[in-house]
């Protein structure tokens, strides 16, 4: 650390710097809305003063100071490996070739919205600005900062997304665990829902087999009919009474389910009159209520804030509400502080929802870096568009740059757009592979996602991806463990393993889903033609299969057409995907598992289990189960280890069945049952059989053709083709040299 005047400097890792700038000559130590730990390993570093200069050199960053107001000529830093030079700007990351972060919400977009900046840059560095944040003082209130001035952390770790993240997440705080529910299929509508209807949409997707794990009731299930005098009713605290006649009894009956309850809240308009908590909370804060005024809401006072909880929060918590939506759309301005009461509201919810040893969620909007902390994130309501869709995967993927992980959409779109059941399917094939699986809508009657209002084929396919969701449960939160411990989100831009690949940071929609699957998620219309929809994949090095159709891809970059039933997501070889064979609502450990297996490498996953919904997990109570392949080239033999599971062995299944299906071996995949094996003490498995080098691709061609709406003649033209070649090579020279539409041909290419 090196203090000036009205400076100071401090070398937190050799690719990470604090700089500060404060005309009072006061630094802040005390943790902020976004940094909460600057304790780093000490760090080696040389420090000397030329030319009226202070020069700081690590093993991998120079920083040249001039002592003075910041300036881009008083201040830069250079990034060793690259010889790129930062300059301090009043733009910190968007001068910069910036890789982005997030944004606060996606309300009203119809496509694409600008991003903020996140820790990363093309140039290799980046610089994240804590000037304004309001600091934490000893008694656990966010206060503002005293007197102006610059507190800057600069970002030096060029195409070390992995080392980046680490350490943002040491600056910043871990990500952490959130409830083993929140990784199911939530049913979300804004709609005036009864505790009957509810129940009957309920019986209904159990008829349809469409498991769920979250109920979400909008905000009618509070009094919204309010008396004009006490102003609208988007705010309220008060079940209504015509629609839940036995409120308890409706979140039991949920409970009984299998489901965990959110409910909505727009609480800017603080508590009211009518309310019932109104006496006591009035009571709390020693308010006189004659004049029955409105007992303002702001989170900042602290007196507030616990009646609040006392009163309103917390007796509905213990009578089955499991966290809270909250929908704040007024700003960043709201009672007597001018900080954030969006970052207060997610803050102070978060820490008050641990108590009783419940492992906390929330949902509500981004507020600022930091906002990691306090997951999941609703991203607002966006129209129902291409458009929209088309952006998501991006933006999902763009936030892992500024650590958050764990963003929500309303798969399918909100409002307005139109009816499109191709896009509703689209949507629902990305929302699956996205963090949170929320379908939801606006109010209008002609909105609807219920599988049931859905039209052949559409519903079919509807109904078998929201089961797959289900059963990716095992993998999803594993990587959720992962993302508390190693600081690895589910969702990563290509370009995280792929640095070196300028491609990679153009495939806005295509990314890493955990430690073992690639996703291409197709955002644009069928062909009227073709009757298939495609998307642009670069392939990394390796063998990669697709777990829909068993094909083998290797390295390259392609278009890859899919009908509108399935998208490319690829397993690579040595990968193991754990799938849950349970079925209903709920998210139980299994006593049923199914292992994905890319064949030809060996690999290993340790999949995590623990009781899903308490904090048991920071004291050590929770299962690894290790599973492992190895493959013998020689022998042509995959041998499947699935260890003893260790740890706290009462949190999962005495015993457990299992069907392993491994990819790219024989005609393209074989799948073997074990018998029921005790959890403790393991079992192996041998599966004879070659790699698989080539698909067959006279059958897929014949696939493409036969379901091609093109002419006859034309289909038995290339057909014989086809059947004529001898080989896959030769096919494609042959294709290649016909006279036939570019994207059928285009098509066909994928084959080869």
């Amino acid at each position: 650390m090196t203090i000036g005047n009205r400076y100071r400097i401090t070398i937190l890792t050799s690719r990470l710097i604090r700089m500060e700038y404060q005309r009072n000559g006061i630094f802040v130590d005390e943790a902020t809305q976004a940094v909460v730990n600057r304790n780093f390993p000490s760090v080696e570093y040389s420090t000397l003063h030329e030319k009226g200069r202070l020069i700081i050199e690590t093993d991998d960053l120079i920083f040249s100071y001039d002592g003075e107001e910041f300036s881009p000529e008083g201040l830069s830093i250079e990034v060793k490996a690259t010889g790129k030079v930062w300059h301090y700007s009043v733009v910190y990351g968007n001068s910069d070739r910036n890789l982005y972060g997030t944004a606060r919400t996606l309300d009203g977009a119809d496509g694409g919205i600008m991003l903020e900046p996140g820790i990363f840059g093309e140039n290799g560095y980046a610089v994240i600005d804590d000037s304004n944040s309001a600091i934490l003082d000893e008694d656990g209130e966010y206060v503002s900062r005293r007197g102006e001035g610059i507190d800057i952390y600069f970002f030096g770790y060029g195409t070390d997304f992995a080392g980046g993240l680490r350490d943002f997440y040491h600056l910043c705080g871990q990500v952490p665990m959130i409830p083993r529910y929140a990784l199911g299929n939530w049913w979300s509508r804004y709609y005036r829902y009864s505790e009957k209807s509810y129940n009957e949409m309920l019986d209904k997707m159990a008829q349809e087999n469409i498991p769920l794990s979250v109920a979400v009731i909008d905000m009618d299930w509070h009094i919204t009919d309010v008396d004009p005098k006490y102003g609208t009713g988007w705010t309220g605290y008060t079940w209504d009474e015509e629609l839940f006649p036995d409120y308890k009894r409706f979140l039991s009956n949920l409970k009984d389910r299998g489901l965990a309850t959110t409910l909505n809240l727009h609480p800017a308009d603080g508590i009211r009159a009518f309310e019932a908590q109104y006496e006591a909370i009035a009571k709390e804060m020693d308010f006189n209520t004659r004049e029955e005024k409105v007992i303002e809401f702001d989170f900042a006072d602290k007196k507030f804030r616990n009646a609040y909880f006392k009163c309103v929060m917390n007796p509905y918590e213990d009578d089955g509400v499991d966290f809270w939506w909250i929908d704040w759309q007024q700003g960043t301005k709201k009672g007597g502080s001018d900080i954030d009461p969006l970052f207060l509201l997610n803050h102070y919810h978060y820490e008050d929802r641990k108590r009783n040893n419940n492992r906390p969620m929330i949902f509500s909007r981004y507020a600022g870096v930091g906002s990691h902390r306090y997951p999941l994130g609703f991203s607002g309501d966006t129209v129902a568009t291409w458009k929209s869709l088309d952006f998501q995967p991006y933006f999902t993927a763009t936030a892992s740059n500024i650590g958050y992980g764990w963003w929500s959409h309303d798969i399918g779109g909100h409002m307005m757009g139109d009816k499109n059941e191709e896009r509703l399917i689209r949507w629902i094939q990305y929302g699956v592979f996205s963090p949170v699986m929320r379908l939801h809508s606006s109010c209008s009657e002609f909105f609807n996602k219920e599988p049931w209002n859905v039209a052949s084929p559409y519903r079919q396919i509807m109904g078998r991806y929201l089961r797959l969701r289900h059963k990716l449960l095992p993998y999803t939160y594993t990587m959720s463990y992962e993302a508390h411990v190693y600081g690895k989100p589910l969702i990563q831009p290509m370009y995280y393993k792929l640095p070196k690949e300028k491609q990679a940071y153009k495939q806005r929609n295509e990314y890493f889903f955990g430690d073992n699957l690639l996703v291409g998620a197709i955002t644009k219309e069928t062909s009227k033609e073709l009757r298939m929809a495609s998307i642009n994949m670069l392939i990394p090095e390796g063998r990669w299969y697709d777990i829909f159709n068993g094909r083998v891809y290797t390295e390259g970059r392609k278009n890859l057409y899919r009908r509108v039933d399935n998208i490319p997501v690829f397993l690579k070889a040595g990968g193991i995907v754990p799938l849950s064979l349970g079925e209903g609502n709920g998210v139980a450990n299994p006593a049923k598992l199914k292992l994905l297996i890319g064949a030809g490498v060996d690999g290993e996953f340790s999949m995590y289990e623990d009781d899903g919904i308490s904090l048991d997990y920071e004291m050590g109570k929770y299962a690894i189960t290790k599973l492992e392949t190895k493959f013998d080239a020689d022998r042509d033999l995959t041998t499947v280890i699935i260890h003893g599971a260790t740890g706290d062995l009462s949190l999962i299944p005495k015993e457990r069945e299992y069907e392993i299906v491994l990819y790219g071996v024989g005609n393209g995949t074989i799948t073997v049952a074990t018998p029921v094996i005790s959890t403790k003490d393991g079992y192996i498995v041998e599966i004879e059989g070659a790699l698989n080098f080539e698909n067959d691709y006279k059958k897929a061609a014949f696939e493409i053709l036969e379901y091609a709406w093109i002419e006859i003649a034309q289909k038995e033209r290339i057909y014989d083709l086809v059947k004529a070649s001898g080989s896959k090579k030769e096919c494609e020279e042959l294709i290649l040299a016909e006279d036939i539409d570019v994207e059928l041909k285009d098509a066909l290419m994928e084959l080869f």
